[in-house]
């Protein structure tokens, strides 16, 4: 039997980060062990570090003290390729002992402009991450097709480059699942596994919504036994509730009725489809961080049941 390391993406709470008072990185750390996983995904993509919560040293030093305390590995996520914010990037994971950095691109131009910028980026970091050890994993991140993607893997070829493969993101770009993951599939090292729900709005645009594992569009099943069949040993359980954004082109080919992209046929309870977030953020932060906290709980029970039924095992904690 196969089997995997589950991860937890500290994004899956941000809105606890955000408003409970004192909610901070050490207790996420803490709710991960008390939830069974074996490595967090700490995302650092913002000021002050974001959801890392310090910049200073000796912060960044407890925080490895409690990752090693909760016997955690660690990942972490951030953004850019550039050469001076990927080192500073890098000298923060050799401290904490990061094990992949995630990043993705944040060049404007056309897609083929930026393909050959990334490539460049990250030839150029390749080697001080190979002497740290760390893999720099690039996301598709709304911004690539999968072919756009293992493009930049084909050029870049050089260790320890390699890509992450976020389920949902190629929606933004109209590109079915199962076609990003046939094109990125021979350099994907670690995922986001998250889910969907979208629909089309009466000015002809569509929007997408990060929902409960589960509970969307996506064919999480499907694309976990393609994956781990290939190799994947780590999943990063990504749980973006109530996160929005607009598909950005329709260059990936797909059409609106289509595999993922079709709206809900029934309606559903708000903690599944959380359209009115914003609103709750504005006037009921206690229902937000309520039914954040349940949708996690449902993404978690829900993931562990479907990897059982495909025959994938959990890699239990110490």
């Amino acid at each position: 039997m196969s089997k995997v390391d589950l991860f937890l993406q500290s994004y899956c709470l941000r809105h606890h980060y955000l408003h409970q008072p004192g909610y901070d990185v050490f207790a996420f750390l803490d709710r991960a062990a008390a939830d069974g996983y074996t490595g967090v995904s700490i995302n650092m993509n913002g000021p002050n570090y974001r959801q890392l919560s310090g910049t200073e040293p000796a912060h960044i030093r407890k925080v490895r003290e409690r990752l090693e305390a909760n016997q955690l590995r660690c990942d972490i996520e951030t953004s850019g390729t550039d050469a001076a914010h990927l080192t500073t990037i890098l000298n923060v994971c050799e401290v904490m002992g990061v094990e992949q950095a995630r990043t993705y691109m944040r060049h404007a131009g056309s897609p083929e402009q930026t393909v050959r910028q990334t490539i460049a980026d990250l030839r150029h970091a390749a080697p001080m991450f190979r002497r740290a050890g760390i893999a720099l994993l690039l996301e598709n991140h709304e911004d690539f097709t999968g072919a756009e993607m293992a493009a930049i893997m084909r050029g870049v070829d050089t260790e320890p480059v390699g890509a992450l493969f976020d389920y949902g993101n190629s929606m933004m770009v109209a590109e079915q699942p199962e076609a990003s993951l046939e094109a990125m599939l021979p350099f994907i090292r670690s995922v986001h596994l998250k889910d969907h729900a979208c629909r089309k709005l009466p000015d002809g645009n569509v929007e997408i919504l990060g929902v409960p594992i589960g509970s969307g569009v996506i064919p999480i099943a499907d694309l976990t036994r393609r994956l781990v069949a290939n190799g994947l040993d780590r999943i990063l359980l990504s749980n973006v509730w109530a996160y929005r954004c607009p598909m950005r082109d329709w260059r990936g080919g797909a059409k609106w009725g289509e595999g993922v992209f079709r709206p809900d046929e029934t309606a559903l309870s708000p903690m599944l489809r959380p359209w009115d977030a914003p609103d709750w953020e504005k006037q009921d932060v206690a229902l937000l961080l309520k039914l954040e906290d349940e949708a996690l709980v449902w993404a978690q029970a829900w993931l562990r049941n479907m990897l059982q039924e495909i025959g994938v095992a959990v890699v239990a904690r110490p």
